[in-house]
Formats: structure tokens, C-alpha cells, sequence
């Protein structure tokens, strides 16, 4: 799937760290992916980001002052609204061993350590991007199936009326009531091939 989405499938991604020059290496390298990002300096500005929309993907630096990175991702999978959100730590090359096996046991997806591949940080982050588009379209796709349910429901409704109201008299209406529902049935079998 190419980079460039639809506007519907635009998935934000919220880039966590409290240096600007961190901040700003992210933006550089994850900029070609076309992709809004948004800037949080602190767990604390990162939660209230998450509330606010959704996202794609979370990048999230481990050593803040405050809220460090594992209790911002334990916030995070905590929440419902934000339970499902991929989370791709980022740690410099000083930190401890047990930094990943933290990280990974606080709900990440990933982890990276600074400096960082760009190549890899792109490539990953793009797996997310993608896994995300793929989300929104099987939600539109479950959306307009549960329309089409709807009013297959509606229309067997309309018949069994039909039928209690005139008897078999009007055969004829029922036949056209019916290969409505028939039409409504193809095109939902059509829809899960």
C-alpha cells in the first residue's frame, strides 16, 4: 500500500519526548511518510494529546522527567479509548538491559534504541501506518454491512406485515418485496468474497 492515504485514512503520529532535538530528528526522518505529527514534551501533554484524537502510532522516548515513558504507556493500555494504540519505545544506547523487557511488559510494540536507523524507524512506523488504514476500512466495511443488515431486517419486516394485512391475495407485491431482499442478500454476499 503506497504512503500517500485518502484523507479518511490519515492516521496522526504522536511523537513523546522532552528534548527538542529528539523531537525534531523524529519529524525529519518520519516527514516523507506524509502522515500528520504531532508533538507531546511530557507523558502528561501525550495523555491529553491521545484524549483528544486518535492515532496511528506512538513513538515514546523511556526517560522523561514526570511521567516517565513506561508510565505513560501504562496510562495509556490502561484506557480504553487508548488500549489499542501501538506504542514503539525509544531509549538511548545507555540504558539498561531490562529497558526492553519493561518496555515490552507495559504493552509495546516495538523498541528502538537512539540513535536510531532511520530506514528501520520509517519502516516500522510505516507497518503501523498501514495496520491502521486496514482497521478504518474493515470499520467502514463492517459499517455498511450493518446498514444493509438493517434494512434487510426492514424489509422482511414490511413483507410480514404485508402478509398479515392482505393475505395471499397480493402475491404480486410480496414478489417485488422479496426480490428486494434477494437483491439485499447478493449484494451482501458480494461484500465477503
Amino acid at each position: 500500500m503506497s504512503t500517500e492515504a485518502t484523507t479518511a485514512d490519515r492516521a496522526s503520529i504522536l511523537l513523546v519526548d522532552d528534548m527538542e532535538d529528539n523531537l525534531v530528528a523524529l519529524e525529519a526522518v518520519l516527514g516523507s511518510l506524509n502522515e500528520p505529527l504531532v508533538r507531546a514534551r511530557s507523558g502528561e501533554e501525550a495523555m491529553k494529546a491521545l484524549l483528544r484524537q486518535k492515532f496511528a502510532v506512538v513513538l515514546l522516548d523511556v526517560r522523561m522527567p514526570g511521567m516517565d515513558g513506561f508510565e505513560t504507556a501504562s496510562n495509556i493500555k490502561r484506557l480504553d479509548q487508548t488500549k489499542d494504540v501501538p506504542i514503539i519505545f525509544l531509549t538511548g544506547t545507555e540504558a539498561d538491559s531490562g529497558y526492553a523487557f519493561r518496555g515490552y511488559a507495559t504493552g509495546a510494540a516495538d523498541f528502538l534504541t537512539k540513535p536510531f536507523d532511520p530506514w528501520v524507524l520509517r519502516a516500522k512506523v510505516n507497518v503501523f501506518l498501514d495496520l491502521h488504514r486496514k482497521n478504518r476500512q474493515l470499520e467502514r466495511l463492517l459499517a455498511r454491512e450493518q446498514e444493509q443488515l438493517g434494512e434487510f431486517a426492514e424489509r422482511l419486516t414490511t413483507i410480514e406485515t404485508e402478509l398479515g394485512r392482505r393475505g395471499p391475495a397480493d402475491a404480486p407485491e410480496l414478489q417485488v418485496q422479496l426480490t428486494r431482499v434477494e437483491e439485499l442478500l447478493t449484494d451482501l454476499r458480494r461484500g465477503r468474497r
